[in-house]
């Protein structure tokens, strides 16, 4: 878990469920978003990656960009709750899914890769490692790949990773790696992304470089780049609009807070509750 953990305030399943509040390892309540390191170990490349949804599982969770402190929520689309449909033969998420920490995609850049603007959120990591993550945890992970998704005429970079800690990740240096060990799971990957949306009444999504993956250093450099986009956000050279920047480890952000006002801002939160029932257009039946 790399020392941080995770306080739920309400229940899951409920629009005011906050999947937490995350806390480091001192027990001080900070921003997922901004107060985690980017990196675990930077001579290494290794990145620390916020796990928003665990695998096989169908609730649509993640960092809440534009709250104090940025919880983990379950994303509401006119009011309702957002649930990943199950598209045949996928069962919710194919792997861990999260964000890489201290990183955006500037919705005012104009990827020169893509040619479209960032989605104004974290870069997205897939995690491919045999463990199912906790959601909230904090994991250490190698960068194998990314895949450029068109999501509604933005760029939503997909990176390929795997935990440090898997027993197999020894074996895995590059996107091919994957391709070798795990035959099928890319392209099960490129599938998924484009039929997830389809089931909502939605098109199918686009990819830039007709769905091929990218290796391992045209990753790190795209992550990089997301890297240097939040550097301006937390710094304000940078206008975020609805992005709230409150943190309490940057030292040089105007944005940043005492723990005081972080424990005010979670107190402010529900308080935790139990968890209410999987909305019958929400339930994660196994496919047939």
């Amino acid at each position: 878990m790399s020392g941080y953990g995770v306080e739920e305030r309400a229940g899951p399943h409920s629009p005011e469920y906050r999947s937490s509040s995350v806390k480091d390892a001192a027990g001080r309540y900070i921003s997922p978003f901004h107060d985690i390191p980017i990196y675990a170990d930077a001579g290494k490349n290794v990145f620390n990656m916020v796990v928003e949804v665990p695998r096989w599982t169908n609730a649509k969770m993640e960092i809440s960009t534009k709250e104090p402190l940025n919880p983990i929520k379950q994303d509401v689309k006119k009011g309702k709750l957002r649930f990943v449909a199950n598209v045949f033969p996928h069962k919710g998420y194919i792997w861990n899914y999260g964000a890489i920490p201290q990183t955006w995609e500037d919705p005012g850049h104009k990827d020169e890769n893509t040619g479209c603007c960032g989605d104004n959120d974290p870069i997205d990591v897939c995690e491919i490692g045999s463990k199912v993550c906790s959601r909230g945890e904090v994991i250490k992970v190698k960068v194998l790949g990314t895949l450029a998704l068109i999501d509604e005429g933005e760029t939503d970079w997909k990176i390929i990773a795997i935990n440090v800690e898997d027993p197999e990740a020894d074996s895995y240096n590059d996107i091919e790696d994957v391709r070798r060990i795990k035959p099928g799971y890319l392209e099960a990957t490129v599938d998924w992304f484009r039929r997830y949306k389809v089931p909502d009444g939605k098109p199918e999504n686009q990819f830039a470089f007709n769905g091929e993956f990218k290796g391992k250093d045209f990753a790190l450099d795209v992550i990089k780049g997301t890297h240097e986009h939040w550097k301006a956000l937390i710094t304000k050279k940078t206008d975020g609009g609805e992005i709230n920047c409150t943190n309490l480890t940057v030292s040089d952000s105007p944005f940043c807070c005492s723990q005081d006002c972080a424990k005010a801002t979670v107190n402010a939160a529900p308080p935790c509750e139990a968890a209410k029932p999987i909305p019958p257009e929400g339930e994660c039946q196994h496919p047939p």
